[in-house]
């Protein structure tokens, strides 16, 4: 006998594009019995009600333990993430995170399962990127801006309990963002000073979306934390929020810091 969150795990691998044969090496699980979990016609169990793990489905609604953790995932899902149904019931977290960051992929997977301790996470190997992915019930609750087509054909605004946390845990929100849409990068010039060539390095942000609704919510937290941009517009409908003055740069080195 299997527990369900063990055949969740095993489900969403194969929902992911897994073979049976690759995920039954891994879990241990029969293909058999994998096979049947694909099939039934009854969705798995979840839990609902008084004894829900989710904190938006008790009686009293509350904010997840780990606030911090959350905003962090909140940023990578704006930027890079979606959730989808199950073809069995539930629903699938996707975050796509680039190969070129194995930090980043831990870090998502990390929060992930922080924000929904009991649950499960696995990363599936796509083209030029990883989509680090997590089945179960409460991912629509715990991100409610979810729906079909892009961001930024629809409207993304936060719950009031999702503005609290922001505002609690902001440069955890920022570093999120940050993460899925934005990089850090070193420009530098050379000038030639008593006739001697001199090499000046200057550090910037730069984050860019196609949401003007995702736009605002990273520009509002960085003006609360004292944190001045600019931003342009691209031919393509993109916006490029940069960061750019030096004690501007010198605290996000300190909270955010570049990808790894």
């Amino acid at each position: 006998m299997y527990d369900i969150e063990t055949r969740q795990h095993a489900i969403a691998l194969v929902a992911g594009g897994r073979s049976l044969n690759s995920v039954s090496r891994q879990t241990g699980i029969s293909r058999s019995a994998l096979r049947a979990w694909q099939t039934r016609k009854d969705p798995l169990p979840h839990p609902n009600g008084r004894g829900s793990t989710c904190p938006r489905c008790r009686p009293f609604p509350g904010l997840p333990d780990d606030p911090a953790a959350y905003a962090y995932l909140l940023g990578l899902y704006l930027g890079d993430g979606c959730i989808s149904d199950h073809p069995r019931g539930g629903r699938l977290l996707r975050i796509a995170c680039a190969d070129a960051w194995p930090g980043l992929i831990e870090a998502c997977r990390a929060a992930i399962l922080a924000v929904r301790p009991g649950g499960s996470v696995c990363a599936l190997q796509k083209q030029g990127c990883v989509m680090v992915t997590s089945y179960g019930w409460h991912w629509t609750c715990l991100l409610p801006r979810h729906g079909p087509g892009k961001k930024h054909e629809r409207v993304i605004a936060l719950e009031p309990w999702q503005e609290e946390i922001v505002e609690a845990h902001s440069w955890a929100y920022i570093r999120g963002l940050v993460h899925s849409d934005g990089t850090r990068i070193v420009n530098w010039t050379e000038k030639t000073i008593a006739g001697r060539m001199k090499r000046y390095e200057y550090p910037r942000y730069f984050f860019t979306n196609t949401s003007d609704d995702i736009v605002r919510l990273y520009t509002g937290a960085l003006d609360r934390i004292g944190v001045a941009w600019r931003s342009r517009r691209r031919a393509t409908g993109a916006q490029d929020v940069s960061v750019a003055r030096r004690t501007s740069v010198a605290l996000m080195d300190t909270h955010v810091g570049a990808k790894y």
